[in-house]
């Protein structure tokens, strides 16, 4: 499940930061697409009635009761992350390429880069 393995990285990232003097006090942010995930990790009650829960249900939970994690539900075509990860439609790369902060390089005919 990738919000157990995105919950494990924030936690590595934050102890991380702790070590070179940058603590962070709130929660990390996760944001993610599968709002079942969110449900079960945020509904305690919900878990004692789903027979197959695994460990990584219960560490996301575990970590958002500690307040080390907060998740946040992001629609699928919102979802930043995937212009690293999935082969895009032109539209939807360049948009979201832009939300992360990244700036189209100009190039002349010659095919060097332009300033």
């Amino acid at each position: 499940m990738a919000t157990s393995q995105s919950t494990k990285e924030a936690i590595w990232l934050r102890k991380l930061l702790g070590d070179v003097g940058c603590v962070q006090v709130d929660a990390t942010t996760i944001m993610c697409d599968n709002q079942g995930c969110i449900a079960l990790a945020k509904n305690p009650t919900h878990h004692s009635r789903t027979k197959h829960i695994d460990v990584q249900h219960h560490f996301i939970r575990e970590k958002l009761e500690s307040s080390e994690i907060s998740l946040r539900y992001c629609p699928t075509e919102d979802m930043v992350a995937d212009v690293l990860t999935k082969a895009l439609a032109k539209e939807r790369h360049h948009r979201l390429a832009k939300a992360m902060g990244l700036r189209e390089r100009n190039y002349s005919q010659s095919g060097s880069v332009g300033v």
